[in-house]
C-alpha cells in the first residue's frame, strides 16, 4: 500500500511540472467533481474584485443554511487544516495526485474522522485556532467522499462554501477552467465609464481631471458612451459586473479587452493569480472613487510598476496617446463572462488642442511623498514612517498633528505596505500606562483599535490604512454572560454551553475555559460574540461542574466568569 502511494505521489510531482507548461485549454475537464450535491448557484466568482484582494475561488450558495454535505472534488489526501476566528474560518485543503490542491472554506465542521483528528490536536494544544499539516498517509480521501459540512465560519458574510483549485505553485485558478459548470446566459452589466488624464498636460473635455462619462444602453449587450474630446496621455476605466443564472448577485467578469481604432489595445483575463500580487488590486482600481462611492472602476491600462499577471497583450500599457488636434478615434471595450456572454462599449473620441498655460494646482498644506523612498517625519510626540514601496506613485499627503491626534491624509489613497506610527509615551506616566493604544478615528466619532505595542517609552502601531489616529485608553474589562444556562442549573439536555463575550474598545484577544480545572474547547464566533462548547467532545463527564472562563482584551484587561452547572448523561 505504501509503495503504491509513493508511486501515486511521484506521478503527481511529474504532473505538476508538466502542468506548469499547460495552457488553460489543456487543463483536465472531468477530473474534479462538484463539491456539493445541490444545484450550484454562485454568490461570488473567481477574480471578483474584493476589498484589498481578488476573490480566489467560487462562493457557492447553500440555500441560506449551514450543514450541506461537502464532497472531495477528487481523490487525494488532506494536506492542511486551518481553523481561525477570521478569514477562512474552518478550512480544509486536499492535495491531489495530478498536482493540484482544492480548498474548502467557511466550514461548519469536518466529517467525523477528520473532526476527531482535529479535536485531538486542539485539546493537545489547548487552542481553538490551529494549523495542521497531515502527512500523505494520515487522512486520505476518495473522490466524492463527504469531508465536511458547509458553514458560515470566519469572515463569511452568510452561509456558503468557498471552493478553490490551486496549482502546484499554490496559485489559485479559476475552477471553471476545469469543467466546473455554472449556468450563465446573461450579459455582463456596464455601470460606469471614466476617462483619466494621466499627466499634468493631458485633458478630458478641456479639464485636467478624471471624468465620468454618460453611458447609454443600446440593444444586444451594447452600450454607447457620450462622445468626448481629450488631449495627451489618457487612460480609461469601467465599472462592470456579471450576473449568473439563478441569482442576482453582481459577480466578477472573466475577460476585458479594448480596441483602439480597430486594433487590440489591452487585455485582462481572470484565469489565475498569485497571492503575492493580490493586493495590487488597489492600484488596478480607482481607489479614491471606490472609497467615496463604494463602486469599483477597473483601470483599462497597466499602472506603472504593476506586476499583475492578469494582464494579457497590451499596447502602450493600454494608454491612449491623443496628440493630433481634430483627429477622431473609435475606442471599444469588450467584456465577457466565462460562458462567452458579452457586452460591448463604443466610444467616439476627438482629439482636442493642448491647453496653453494649463494650471494644475498642488493640494494645499500637503507634502509630496515619493513612492520609491522611505519618508519619516516627527510631529509633536508622533513619528510617522512611510516605507519605500508603500505608495504606488508619488503622492501629495496632508499630514497634521494636534495634541494626541495625528492626521495622515484620508483613506482615499491605498498603501501596499504598513506605515508605522510611533508615539512617545514620556508624558503618560500614570498607573494604567499599559492600557494605551493607537486608534483610528472617524468623522462620526467611532474609534477602531489598531494593533499597538508598548516598548519602553514608545507606543507603536502598524497599519495599511490612511486616516486620523489618536492615542486612546482602555481600562474596561471584557464582558462575559451565559446564554443557554444559569448558575446552579441542571442542563442535562443541553448539547452545548454558550456564553456571550465582548470588549467594546479594543476587542477580544484571548479566552480560556475550564470545567473542574480541565481545559474545554470553545469555538469563538466574533460575528455573534458567542463562545460555544460542544458536550459531544466528551470532556465534561462529572455531575457537578465548576466552569471558569477568562477573557482578555487587546491591552490586557481581563475578566473572569465562574458558575456551576449540573448534568447527567
Amino acid at each position: 500500500m505504501q509503495t503504491k502511494y509513493i508511486c501515486f505521489l511521484l506521478l503527481g510531482l511529474f504532473l505538476v511540472r508538466f502542468g506548469e507548461s499547460q495552457t488553460t485549454k489543456e487543463l483536465p475537464q472531468d477530473y474534479f467533481h462538484h463539491p456539493l450535491d445541490i444545484k450550484l448557484i454562485l454568490s461570488g466568482t473567481f477574480g471578483e474584485l474584493r476589498s484589498n484582494h481578488f476573490h480566489s475561488g467560487l462562493d457557492i450558495k447553500t440555500n441560506q443554511r449551514t450543514g450541506a454535505n461537502v464532497h472531495a472534488a477528487a481523490a487525494g489526501y488532506v494536506s492542511r487544516i486551518k481553523i481561525e476566528h477570521y478569514g477562512y474560518g474552518k478550512a480544509l485543503y486536499i492535495t491531489h495526485p495530478n498536482g493540484y490542491t482544492t480548498v474548502y472554506a467557511h466550514l461548519e465542521k469536518f466529517s467525523p474522522r477528520i473532526e476527531e483528528y482535529v479535536k485531538a490536536r486542539q485539546y493537545a494544544q489547548e487552542s481553538y485556532e490551529i494549523q495542521l499539516y497531515p502527512d500523505d498517509l494520515e487522512l486520505r480521501v476518495d473522490q466524492d467522499e463527504i469531508i465536511a459540512y458547509s458553514g458560515n465560519s470566519g469572515g463569511s458574510g452568510g452561509p456558503h462554501l468557498h471552493f478553490e483549485i490551486r496549482d502546484g505553485a499554490a496559485r489559485p485558478m479559476n475552477p471553471m477552467l476545469f469543467g466546473i459548470d455554472i449556468p450563465d446566459s446573461r450579459n455582463p452589466l456596464v455601470k460606469q465609464v471614466k476617462a483619466y488624464p494621466l499627466d499634468a498636460e493631458s485633458t478630458v473635455n478641456g479639464k485636467n481631471e478624471a471624468q465620468l462619462l454618460r453611458v447609454v444602453p443600446l440593444q444586444d449587450g451594447k452600450f454607447k458612451v457620450e462622445p468626448f474630446s481629450a488631449y495627451g496621455n489618457i487612460g480609461m476605466g469601467v465599472n462592470t459586473n456579471d450576473r449568473l443564472d439563478g441569482a442576482n448577485n453582481q459577480n466578477g467578469v472573466y475577460t476585458i479587452k479594448t480596441y483602439f481604432n480597430g486594433s487590440p489595445h489591452f487585455e485582462m483575463t481572470f484565469d489565475k493569480f498569485s497571492f503575492d500580487e493580490t493586493r495590487y488590486i488597489n492600484q488596478m482600481i480607482d481607489f479614491e472613487h471606490f472609497k467615496k462611492s463604494k463602486s469599483r472602476i477597473s483601470r483599462l491600462y497597466v499602472p506603472d510598476g504593476s506586476p499583475l499577471s492578469l494582464y494579457g497583450d497590451v499596447n502602450n500599457q493600454g494608454k491612449l496617446q491623443l496628440f493630433d488636434p481634430g483627429s477622431t478615434h473609435v475606442y471599444k471595450v469588450n467584456i465577457t463572462d466565462f460562458k462567452g456572454n458579452d457586452s460591448e462599449i463604443v466610444m467616439d473620441i476627438t482629439n482636442e488642442s493642448k491647453l496653453e498655460n494649463l494650471q494644475v494646482d498642488s493640494p494645499k498644506d500637503a507634502t509630496l511623498i515619493p513612492h520609491n523612498e522611505t519618508y519619516t517625519t516627527t510631529l509633536g510626540a508622533f513619528t510617522l514612517t512611510i516605507p519605500q514601496g508603500s505608495l504606488y506613485e508619488d503622492t501629495f499627503l496632508n499630514i497634521k498633528q494636534n495634541s494626541d491626534t495625528l492626521k495622515v491624509h484620508e483613506d482615499i489613497v491605498p498603501l501596499h505596505k504598513n506605515m508605522v506610527i510611533n508615539y512617545d509615551m514620556s508624558s503618560k506616566q500614570d498607573e494604567d500606562r499599559d492600557k494605551y493604544f493607537i486608534a483610528r478615528t472617524t468623522s462620526w466619532g467611532a474609534a477602531y483599535y489598531t494593533p499597538s505595542r508598548l516598548k519602553g517609552n514608545t507606543l507603536t502601531a502598524f497599519t495599511k490604512t490612511l486616516g486620523t489616529y489618536a492615542i486612546s485608553k482602555d481600562t474596561k474589562d471584557p464582558t462575559i454572560a451565559p446564554v443557554n444556562f444559569k448558575d446552579g442549573q441542571w442542563i442535562s439536555k443541553n448539547q452545548t454551553l454558550k456564553l456571550k463575550i465582548n470588549d467594546k474598545d479594543t476587542g477580544v484577544q484571548a479566552y480560556r475555559a475550564t470545567v473542574n480545572g480541565k481545559f474545554i474547547l470553545m469555538e469563538y464566533d466574533y460575528k455573534t460574540d458567542l463562545l460555544t462548547h460542544y458536550f459531544e467532545d466528551g470532556v465534561v463527564t462529572d455531575t457537578d461542574n465548576e466552569l471558569v472562563v477568562i477573557v482578555t482584551d487587546n491591552v490586557g484587561n481581563s475578566s473572569k466568569f465562574e458558575a456551576t452547572f449540573h448534568r447527567k448523561e
